[in-house]
């Protein structure tokens, strides 16, 4: 259920949204709210500028928090994201130990918006294989 305070920190994801914009950046933006109620971190894309396709605000504040906030406070700590997060973040946020993430527009509503951000082909994918090799490093690490 989205509250009256998360509609306030969503208007802040999209304020640094539109800002990211005013300095050539992509529009999006995110920011981390912390158990207490204060603003941890924020950041927005800036995947054009740094030449960098992991760029983006949310996973920039994954990598964050997993190294900033204990695990205890990461749980209990918000995302508020102007967009729904990609797949590539998503998998970031849920190893960083995020306990919520809340977004302002869907995957859907941005594809509608710019049909562009939804034109990512599907990579080929092959396997498994090879199993008894592959699971040897695996096991040397975590079962020593």
């Amino acid at each position: 259920m989205i509250t009256s305070a998360d509609e306030g920190f969503l208007r802040r994801a999209i304020a640094i949204a539109a800002h990211a914009v005013t300095v050539g950046d992509a529009p999006f933006g995110s920011l981390l709210v912390g158990p207490d109620g204060a603003i941890l971190a924020e950041a927005h894309n800036t995947v054009r500028r740094d030449n960098d396709i992991s760029a983006h605000p949310e996973l920039k504040l994954a990598r964050w928090s997993a190294r900033e906030l204990d695990p205890d406070t990461a749980a209990r700590t918000t995302m508020y994201t102007s967009c729904q997060p990609c797949g590539m973040c998503a998998g970031g946020i849920v190893r960083s130990g995020l306990g919520r993430v809340v977004y302002a527009l869907s995957t859907e509503q941005l594809v509608e918006a710019n049909p562009e951000s939804g034109a990512w082909p599907e990579a080929a994918q092959d396997g498994p294989a090879l199993f008894d090799e592959a699971r040897a490093p695996i096991e040397a690490y975590y079962r020593p």
